[in-house]
């Protein structure tokens, strides 16, 4: 198939039902499988007591079927511890991995956000902030000096007295 080519929704529908269909009449084979897998097991390790005999020959049977089951009880014991410490030494792996390879830091996404809203969220919702930084300045007052008031006022005079300086130097 083309990769420019999509699969329509029936086709893929059909191939889906096609493998479910499969792995249905695998699972059902394996299942029978098992169940002989079983049988021959059994068959094997638990023959049939003969159960015809005198009390003492019963008595013998029962003996057997409790070491037996000791003896099986152990090595599902053994089996159990086994698998238990084999898992912890996969966590323990599994630990050792995360720390060679470390930590890896996630890309950091731009946002959009205004000082108060970063602030509020790093301190939390109880602490009002306010990053008004003009809030909190002094308020000073200019203070505007008569002289220069009254001299931008009255220009003539500002130059009639510049007349009167350069005069003074000349004449020396």
């Amino acid at each position: 198939m083309s990769e420019g080519k999509k699969m329509t929704s029936s086709r893929r529908h059909h191939l889906k039902s096609v493998v479910l269909q499969i792995a249905a009449s695998l699972l059902e084979q394996e299942a029978v499988e098992l169940a002989a897998a079983k049988e021959a097991y059994m068959a094997e390790n638990c023959p049939a007591p003969n159960l015809s005999g005198d009390q003492a020959a019963l008595m013998e049977i029962c003996k057997k079927l409790n070491q037996s089951l000791d003896k099986i009880d152990e090595e599902r014991y053994d089996a159990g511890a086994k698998v238990e410490k084999t898992n912890k030494e996969i966590a323990e792996l599994k630990l050792k991995v995360v720390d060679l390879a470390g930590v890896k830091k996630p890309a950091l996404k731009k946002v959009r956000m205004s000082a108060d809203a970063m602030l509020q969220a790093l301190l939390g919702g109880k602490h009002k902030v306010n990053m008004d930084l003009r809030a909190n300045l002094k308020q000073v007052k200019k203070e505007v000096k008569e002289e220069n008031a009254e001299g931008v006022g009255d220009w003539r005079k500002n130059i009639e007295d510049k007349a009167d300086r350069k005069k003074m130097f000349e004449t020396s």
